[in-house]
């Protein structure tokens, strides 16, 4: 796939994968983008997983019609993008890769050597002159991992964005970028916000045209709504008005007072209402849209004396991913001792920018009118 006159896309589709990373469902699979600069010099942006180094081996063999590659510039370290540097070292012998200090001794650690006659190390600012392209190399350290750098073409104005602005899915997966999009920045690099800002800043001085990520498509009309996007999801600003209702439930009780509520979330005149089970719907979505609505509602029963462990699961991911700037509400049912509200709230403590609502709900086993009164209030609360 040629993406300039001298950019050619020679990465691999993933359509056998079912966990991305060990955790996340992709229905779709996984895209693993590398790409060539043709120039005097030819460079090769970034690596393949390990079940695809063979192929895309040949993809660069094809692409080159018998040149040879004389870099493979490493933006990242993770396995997925850097599985075939070192089958790329012995098959090109004098190719030199080149990549942040950082990330070398995890290569060493990677594939038992450093590369150190055949390396050469970037940092900010850098430069590498491919003839009439020239690399220019900013580092992104912790989006996601420290070693990152990104780099910026000046001839095409081409940003090859490392992981930002990638998403879940296959190239030929036929699919609304922004939400398979959100469910991998928020689930990967979501906790990383300040360092993604950060780096937004420093491209926001390029004049960019093109972005070539490390998954899912290259990117070349409306930068402005992906890079607004990117702002928003980096920034835990609320990208949709809609109150998410997150639940578990043991005999059916506490999930009944959670589609009440949704029932008179809708009477209100609430925009969007996103009803979780979190013990049945798949955890990544369940995140991602806690983090995309502005309100949400946590009900769970008493368990142990603390909470059902789906909830526990659900809200330690979110405080994990820097979960913030939140109006916040809690059911809890329990038949003797009703202690989650107590608990959940103890759990999100650390959570910057929380605001909570001044009704929340008590069940005692099941919903009465004493209940049902509750969360009237707190329908009419949360729809203000």
């Amino acid at each position: 796939m040629k993406i300039t006159e001298d950019i050619l896309y020679v990465g691999v589709n993933d359509r056998n994968i079912d966990l991305f990373e060990g955790q996340y469902i992709v229905p779709e699979g996984m895209a693993y983008n590398s790409y060539i600069i043709s120039d005097g010099k030819v460079a090769v942006m970034d690596s393949v997983d390990s079940n695809f180094v063979d192929e895309w081996l040949g993809n660069i063999d094809n692409a080159l019609e018998g040149r040879e590659p004389d870099y493979i510039v490493v933006q990242h370290m993770e396995p997925d993008h850097s599985a075939g540097i070192k089958a790329f070292m012995e098959k090109y012998k004098n190719a030199k890769v080149v990549s942040s200090a950082k990330a070398f001794p995890m290569m060493k650690n990677f594939f038992g050597t450093d590369f150190e006659d055949r390396r050469i190390v970037v940092g900010e600012n850098d430069t590498l002159e491919l003839g009439s392209h020239t690399l220019n190399f900013i580092t992104a350290p912790m989006v996601h991992w420290p070693e990152v750098i990104v780099t910026y073409d000046s001839k095409d104005k081409v940003l090859f964005s490392a992981d930002g602005f990638g998403k879940f899915g296959a190239l030929d997966a036929d699919e609304d970028w922004a939400c398979e999009a959100r469910r991998y920045y928020i689930g990967i690099v979501g906790k990383y916000g300040a360092q993604v800002q950060a780096l937004l800043k420093k491209a926001s001085a390029l004049d960019i045209q093109i972005i070539c990520p490390l998954h899912g498509p290259v990117l070349s009309e409306n930068l402005g709504y992906y890079i607004d996007l990117y702002n928003t999801w980096s920034g835990y600003k609320t990208e949709s008005e809609g109150v998410v209702v997150a639940y578990t439930s043991v005999y059916g009780n506490t999930k009944k007072a959670a589609a009440y509520l949704e029932e008179k979330l809708l009477e209100n005149g609430c925009p969007k209402v996103v009803s979780f089970d979190l013990a049945r719907n798949d955890m990544a979505e369940c995140v991602e849209d806690a983090f995309r609505y502005g309100k949400i509602v946590f009900a769970t029963t008493t368990y142990n004396g603390d909470v059902f462990p789906f909830m526990r699961n659900f809200i330690e991911t979110l405080t994990e991913h820097n979960f913030q700037n939140k109006t916040v509400a809690f059911i809890e049912n329990g038949s003797w001792a009703p202690t989650a509200a107590r608990v959940m709230k103890g759990m999100l403590e650390k959570s910057k920018n929380l605001t909570y609502c001044e009704n929340d709900v008590k069940i005692i086993s099941a919903m009465n009118e004493e209940s049902r009164a509750q969360i009237d209030a707190l329908a009419s609360e949360l729809c203000k």
